[in-house]
């Protein structure tokens, strides 16, 4: 199911939350790791990506309702 939030995503946003991320998850889907990151108040990035030496491979990036999968204090209310 797709829902049009509003917002484009760009590379930049995406290699931002890679490289300065406000939650990591190493355990949820091994060996890939997902990083998340504030887009907007109630939004966050979360990128799926994995390390192939010194490639960083992204599978896969999409917004978030921000709370449902960490709770960051910038995005809580």
């Amino acid at each position: 199911m797709h829902r049009d939030v509003g917002i484009i995503i760009t590379g930049k946003d995406v290699s931002t939350t890679i490289k300065d991320p406000e939650h990591v998850d190493y355990e949820s889907d091994k060996p890939k790791t997902i990083a998340s990151k504030s887009l907007k108040e109630k939004l966050v990035l979360r990128v799926v990506f994995k390390i192939d030496g010194d490639i960083i491979k992204v599978i896969t990036f999409y917004p978030a309702q921000a709370g449902r999968y960490y709770e960051n204090k910038k995005t809580k209310n």
